[in-house]
């Protein structure tokens, strides 16, 4: 059972108001995109940096952009999500919100995940 909306921040009546009025698919994009925003950081014992390497996983020749978010987040398992946040949902919005083609949005993603990573090398 949904509470009153007098229960609702001003920020949930919002969202609420916006995901009723999706597809199927929609809501289930956007249910997956909060759960990869709230899975967080693993804690990850490494010894080095230098020992962290990227598992290899090939990518789809049809993909979603919510199965390539959960796929180069398990290729890149090393990296903190926190740091690609802002990016990462600023591309998944151009997807869902824009209509930004899904492979566009992918290869983006790819590129963000690759320099995130080199980055992490380097410190």
């Amino acid at each position: 059972m949904i509470p009153p909306k007098s229960l609702f921040t001003k920020e949930e009546a919002k969202l609420l108001k916006s995901f009723r009025q999706l597809d199927q698919q929609k809501k289930s994009n956007v249910i997956a995109f909060a759960e990869f925003l709230n899975s967080g950081q693993t804690e990850i014992a490494i010894e080095t940096k230098k020992e962290a390497v990227p598992k290899k996983i090939p990518r789809p020749a049809v993909e979603s952009v919510v199965s390539g978010i959960k796929r180069l987040s398990e290729q890149y398992w090393m990296l903190d999500k926190g740091d690609m946040l802002d990016d990462t949902s600023v591309l998944m919005s151009a997807h869902l919100l824009q209509g930004k083609p899904a492979p566009e949005v992918i290869d983006e993603l790819e590129i963000l995940f690759r320099k995130t990573y080199e980055n992490f090398k380097k410190e």
